[in-house]
């Protein structure tokens, strides 16, 4: 079981409607909110309990819950073949891969982004990095929800599949000769973003169809890893004109 905390993840849980949720805890000294009311809205309708808690209960299972715990069951990966299977759904999928990242603010700040321009699906690693966590889904606002993920045992071999189902691959990397604004990010394409301390590792970025680099000015060294894969993903978004 997981306890997902937070009033915006606890809200795309319950719409997003993917996960088991026993329970739902709120804090009885909460103020009484529109997206709290949603919440209580959304259970009610799928017959999941309501408890009104101490306070207290809620913030030993997280000081950021916002007086809102949901408990669940662990995070509905796709399966990757399920994933290749979908790629034909849509004309210019755009994949994110996510090779190595720690940091669970990372990683939901990626997916939250990932889901606002429209990404098809996430791979990401399963020995290196972190997965779909509670603080992950509470980083990405409740994004994660609603996104396709794949966790794959070799993110090598994943990407080399990729390749074979006419997906080009790209990497992210600063020393890269190419940036991203001088490349082609339409049709079908999968987006490296590598970890905050190696980056993308070189097994990937040798497999990588091209790599990319984001233009820079300052004296600091590099973007943060969400950063970097944020302006990326908005760059193949407004390539691809949708909405604009």
């Amino acid at each position: 079981m997981e306890r997902l905390y937070s009033r915006h993840a606890v809200h795309e849980c319950l719409r997003a409607g993917r996960r088991r949720v026993h329970r739902v805890l709120i804090a009885e000294s909460v103020e009484d909110a529109p997206i709290l009311r949603a919440i209580r809205q959304l259970a009610e309708a799928r017959r999941i309990p309501v408890l009104n808690v101490p306070r207290q209960q809620i913030n030993a299972i997280s000081p950021q819950a916002q007086g809102v715990v949901a408990e669940t069951s662990s995070y509905p990966y796709l399966d990757f073949d399920d994933l290749l299977r979908g790629l034909d759904e849509v004309a210019e999928p755009l994949l994110l891969v996510l090779d190595g990242l720690q940091d669970p603010h990372n990683v939901g700040n990626l997916l939250r982004t990932a889901e606002a321009v429209g990404v098809f699906g996430v791979v990401l690693g399963q020995r290196r990095g972190v997965g779909i966590t509670p603080a992950v889904v509470n980083a990405s606002s409740g994004a994660s929800e609603h996104l396709r993920i794949a966790q794959v045992v070799n993110l090598a071999r994943a990407v080399e599949t990729l390749k074979a189902r006419d997906v080009w691959v790209a990497a992210l990397h600063g020393a890269a000769e190419q940036t991203i604004y001088q490349a082609d990010l339409r049709g079908r394409l999968a987006l490296i973003v590598g970890g905050e301390g190696e980056g993308v590792h070189r097994l990937l970025r040798e497999r990588a169809d091209f790599v990319l680099r984001i233009p820079m000015r300052g004296q600091v060294a590099s973007l943060n890893a969400a950063t970097a894969g944020a302006v990326a993903l908005y760059e193949a978004f407004r390539q691809r004109g949708r909405d604009l």
